[in-house]
């Protein structure tokens, strides 16, 4: 066994042998502490399934054992037994960053000032474009500067006549 790989130790994989899933029904399932290694070498690399080594045996195994147990619940009754298992830890370690940044930095004016107002922004429910849409054609079309006659045509011979420009296609 290569140092580079994650394996589980006997006694470990003694500990989870109760919790695994026993209802399998056809073929035997392959080798579990290999698989179970496996996945948990996926897992701590954060690696794609199909970059697992193939020490561990077929990569889709990996995978869909991963998936299965995970929709049956067995991953996290086998996370619960291990965190009560030891009891509370040694040592609890909490990692915190202070990061230090200018005044300028958040991108508004620095102070109150009378003429400080705050920016008008669109709630999320507003729609940017809802004035646009309740324009009609037509409208849109004079304003553009069409020429009447466009007006007076069918729809299909206005809408050739636009598609054949490639400024007005563009809309410019």
């Amino acid at each position: 066994m290569s140092r580079d790989y994650f394996w589980l130790t006997k006694d470990q994989f003694a500990r989870l042998e109760p919790l695994l899933p026993n209802d399998t029904r056809g073929k035997p399932r392959v080798d579990d502490r290999r698989v179970i290694s496996g996945i948990i070498q996926v897992l701590k690399s954060g690696g794609r399934w199909i970059d697992a080594p193939e020490v561990y045996g077929p990569r889709k195994t990996l995978y869909n054992r991963f998936v299965r147990w995970a929709a049956k619940g067995v991953w996290v009754d086998i996370f619960h037994a291990l965190a009560t298992a030891g009891g509370p830890p040694a040592q609890v370690l909490i990692d915190s960053s202070a990061v230090k940044a200018h005044r300028c930095a958040s991108g508004g004016k620095g102070g109150t000032s009378a003429g400080h107002r705050p920016i008008a922004r669109r709630a999320d429910h507003e729609d940017p474009c809802s004035d646009r849409r309740r324009v009609s054609s037509r409208r849109v079309l004079a304003d553009r500067g069409s020429d009447s006659r466009l007006h007076r045509r069918s729809g299909s011979a206005r809408r050739d006549a636009t598609f054949r420009d490639p400024a007005r296609r563009q809309g410019l």
